[in-house]
């Protein structure tokens, strides 16, 4: 991946962000223009949670940590304490903790599978997988052990300001679940959705239906359960969930329905730091996530195979351009089938996957008039590793950036909406069903047509495979964009097309998360894109091309991820926030 000359990375830069500057054109949006700090989230209350903190003295992972524990309350559809992620962190040059070029780093905190997993703990006595209650998907045993509290905490006591404490970032979520909020209209239409998810679940049922009567727009919903969990995480500590009473509650509940997770379990759980990945392009720089994560390998890959192609001379909404980037995204997509998992347990080849001599060598059968068949691209490097599980869709990302020049891209999940469908009594804690991110029967194709390996098996104490992306674009060891997306294999597709949106085509930032989306994953063999996305003389020249392409339904969401991003003038030292709108309660919060 080659860097252009520095009169040229110059102009870029100026052209970049005075792009970047809301413009008064019909039917566009302006940035959220903060001096200071800035947040963004899906919900509007969890921004304001952070910029609170952000206004007390904090610096961005300070307000992380409160965005994430606000939206375990006003946007219980990923938003969590039960569940996981990872927090991409970069320390500004010069700043505490950091040196003369700044430092990046990675919290995971993604969840681990407990001590009683077994490889083939969803297989029923006739061999097929278990479904409903009981199986990875919903209820008791389909929870991996938690690890947002403790990625947080550790986030906080390693990296925050030092200004605020722990009791302090706590707070407005407390406040918010004891106080009450009032509920939006897409919160009371998503509960809706997921009735039945919640229902066979007496607290959840409770607590997030009303008891059948659910909650309507407008509502005043107070969680009395939910506050006094915070609470007693405010007394004790972050490890009282792990070792206190929220912990005891949540293993006695385990161990009355049958589930898998014990108090060893969250007594043992521990969060990794790691180091991010880097790669170039275009005179920029990418810092994005190592495995377990398989998006930052995918990004960097598409990225050194777009790297020689002037994109931008294409138009950002050209046959030509969806052609190049549904390919390029083919080939990525098809090593991370092949190649990744939990770095603990499989040796994952990244030097090689990102060697730039083999990434030119993956386009050297590339058509511009012509698309290569899935079934004729195989793993660039030869031997067989094991794809992964399919991914669940249902995540959340934030972007946080302070007046120092410190910022947070974190993107963490229960992996379904709500999770495995279950609340802990008395806690108001919704549990992940991360076990579902595993391969669940080895040898037998998933819902993609993929054969599923021991790359991805359930182990003890392992991490399964992601596709969460958070990831910084630096400019001088300075950032310049912080964004990332929810949406399973979508998410990596959905980076992509935003920084490309921003780089090649230099588009302000928030039309850059505004723009039309697709999403090519080697298998199915298909480009699925957003209704009203394309338009007709496009699908027809694709598919001229030999693209099978898919408009995006109901059934699947007509929009594809939910990029919440902050772009950084270089110039002015303004943050400019886009929240997507695809998420109608996001907001970008500053001062």
């Amino acid at each position: 991946m080659k860097f252009f000359g520095r009169p040229f990375a110059a102009a870029l830069v100026i052209a970049l962000f005075v792009a970047c500057t809301p413009v008064p054109l019909p039917a566009q949006r302006a940035a959220v223009e903060a001096p200071h700090g800035l947040v963004v989230s899906a919900n509007h209350l969890a921004s304001d949670a952070g910029v609170e903190i952000l206004r007390k003295g904090g610096n961005a992972v300070d307000a992380a940590v409160a965005t994430g524990l606000a939206l375990a309350v006003v946007y219980p559809y990923a938003g969590n304490l039960g569940g996981g992620g990872f927090m991409l962190i970069h320390l500004a040059p010069g700043g505490p903790g950091s040196g003369p070029d700044g430092r990046d780093l990675v919290i995971d905190y993604r969840e681990t599978a407990p001590a009683a997993a077994t490889k083939n703990m969803y297989v029923g006595p006739d061999g097929k997988l278990i479904a409903g209650a009981g199986s990875s998907t919903v209820g008791w045993r389909a929870s991996g052990i938690p690890g947002s509290v403790a990625g947080f905490a550790l986030a906080l006591q390693k990296y925050g300001s030092g200004k605020v404490t722990w009791a302090d970032v706590v707070e407005p979520a407390r406040r918010l679940a004891a106080d009450g909020h009032t509920v939006s209209q897409w919160t009371a239409a998503s509960i809706r959705r997921f009735a039945p998810l919640l229902a066979p679940f007496a607290e959840s049922k409770k607590i997030f239906l009303k008891d059948g009567a659910f909650l309507a727009t407008g509502d005043h919903w107070v969680q009395p359960d939910l506050a006094a969990t915070l609470a007693r995480l405010q007394q004790h500590g972050p490890r009282e969930f792990y070792e206190g009473e929220t912990a005891r509650r949540i293993a006695a509940a385990m161990a009355q329905h049958g589930g898998t997770l014990t108090l060893g379990d969250l007594e043992h759980y521990r969060v990794a730091e790691r180091t991010p990945l880097r790669g170039a392009y275009r005179g920029y720089e990418i810092v994005t996530m190592p495995p377990p994560s398989s998006g930052g390998i995918a990004l960097l890959q598409m990225f050194g195979m777009l790297e020689p192609f002037e994109v931008g001379a294409l138009g950002s909404t050209s046959a030509a351009k969806y052609h190049l980037f549904a390919e390029v995204m083919k080939r990525a997509f098809r090593d991370r089938a092949e190649y990744l998992g939990d770095p603990a347990f499989v040796q994952v080849p990244v030097a090689r996957l990102l060697d730039p001599a083999y990434l030119k060598r993956r386009m050297a059968d590339y058509s511009p008039e012509h698309a290569t068949p899935a079934s004729a691209v195989p793993p660039g490097l030869g031997q067989f590793v094991a794809p992964a599980a399919p991914e669940s869709t249902e995540t959340t990302h934030f972007s946080v950036v302070d007046a120092a020049g410190n910022a947070v891209a974190n993107t963490y999940t229960l992996n379904g909406a709500y999770g495995s469908g279950v609340t802990i009594p008395g806690t108001g804690i919704l549990m992940n069903n991360e076990m579902d991110d595993f391969t669940s029967r080895v040898g037998v194709p998933n819902s993609y047509g993929l054969i599923q390996g021991e790359a991805n098996a359930i182990v003890p104490g392992k991490r399964p495979l992601s596709s969460m992306t958070p990831t910084f674009v630096l400019k001088d060891h300075h950032v310049v964009l912080v964004t990332g997306s929810p949406g399973g294999p979508t998410i990596i597709n959905t980076v992509l097309q935003v920084i490309s949106n921003v780089i090649d085509f230099r588009m302000p930032v928030q039309q850059a998360v505004d723009a039309p989306r697709i999403n090519q994953q080697w298998m199915p063999d298909v480009i699925t894109y957003e209704r009203y996305g394309l338009s007709d003389d496009t699908v027809a020249a694709l598919r001229a091309r030999g693209q099978a392409l898919r408009e995006r339904s109901d059934d699947d969401g007509t929009t594809q991820g939910e990029a919440e991003t902050i772009a950084i003038d270089p110039k002015t030292g303004l943050r400019l926030g886009a929240p997507d709108p695809r998420r109608m309660d996001a907001k970008a919060a500053g001062y």
